[in-house]
């Protein structure tokens, strides 16, 4: 789940690992990469769940598709 801001830019503001999910409750950091070579671009979030430990999301831009870093 996510949330579009002023710009369009989505926000998570929950997300499910394994089936349980993580309601967020602040982003700590956020920004964007892109890849040199084949433009492709992703969009970061570093953020604090409910259950108060840290989490690293990223979307990838050309996929639409979002994904976990533990």
């Amino acid at each position: 789940m996510a949330h579009s801001g002023y710009r369009g830019d989505e926000k998570p503001q929950a997300f499910f690992i394994n089936d349980k999910k993580i309601t967020v409750v602040e982003i700590l950091d956020m920004w964007i990469e892109e890849d040199l070579h084949d433009r492709t671009r992703k969009r970061f979030f570093i953020m604090k769940g409910l259950d108060m430990r840290r989490y690293k999301l990223y979307r990838d831009e050309s996929t639409m598709a979002w994904f976990c870093e533990v």
